[in-house]
């Protein structure tokens, strides 16, 4: 397969995750759907490295998935909390938590 397939699987997966992030309201789809971009940034980054030969996008690559990583625990917490004081993990009631 050549490199701009991989591109172009990696522009589509984050377009699916951009649209997911601006139109839902759940929160918990919209932190998938940024797992998703960042996914895509990956592939993207990668794809690069292999093009040219070096190792930098992979090692770029890979503080990417370590940051994922990293809110993931921190996000999943966030829901979590905003789940048990509201009984909902709707985006709108974040603004709640204000007061």
């Amino acid at each position: 397969m050549s490199p701009a397939n991989y591109l172009l699987l990696s522009a589509l997966l984050f377009s699916i995750g951009a649209i997911g992030v601006l139109v839902r309201r759940n929160a918990i789809v919209v932190f998938m759907c940024v797992e998703m971009m960042l996914n895509a940034v990956n592939l993207s980054l990668v794809t690069f490295a292999r093009m040219n030969g070096a190792l930098d996008g992979q090692v770029m690559a890979f503080f990417v998935m370590v940051v994922a990583a990293a809110e993931v625990v921190v996000g999943l917490a966030i829901i979590m909390s905003i789940f048990r004081t509201r009984r909902s993990s709707s985006i709108d009631d974040a603004n709640l938590l204000k007061y």
